[in-house]
């Protein structure tokens, strides 16, 4: 028996097996990829508050009024901003605002392109516009 039979190359069965070893790492990847998007990101999401404002001109006038909702138990503070035709800006912040408050920002309401933003604070931390419009 000659020396190069006895360590003759045998490659019948590589390619399966790796071939196996491959489609096993490939499920366990994909299932752990799915448990992270089912258990992990699934509990971070708050949903959205529901409360709302209205902003009506008279004259020159722009009058927003806030006017609740479900969520308005929750809400902390609310940010009232008025850009006028000049890109000049005009706050009002209210805590704890009741429903059926309201302010007047007089003789802003002269080109009919007046941007009025209202953004609530609720007591989880988050802020969510609750207004935003042109008057």
């Amino acid at each position: 028996m000659k020396l190069f039979e006895k360590f003759e190359k045998n490659d019948e069965a590589v390619s399966p097996v790796i071939g196996v070893i491959l489609m096993v790492a490939i499920t366990v990847i994909l299932a752990a990829v799915i448990a992270a998007f089912v258990f992990g990101m699934a509990g971070n999401m708050s949903g959205t508050k529901s409360v709302a404002a209205t902003a009506t001109q008279q004259g020159q006038d722009i009058m927003v009024t806030y006017q609740g909702g479900p969520d308005a138990g929750d809400m902390l503070w609310l940010n009232i901003t008025v850009t006028d035709s000049s890109n000049t800006k005009h706050t009002e912040n209210w805590q704890t605002p009741k429903v059926g408050n309201s302010t007047t920002f007089t003789g802003l309401g002269t080109s009919a392109k007046e941007h009025v933003v209202a953004a609530a604070l609720f007591n989880d931390g988050t802020t969510q516009v609750v207004l935003d419009t042109f008057v």
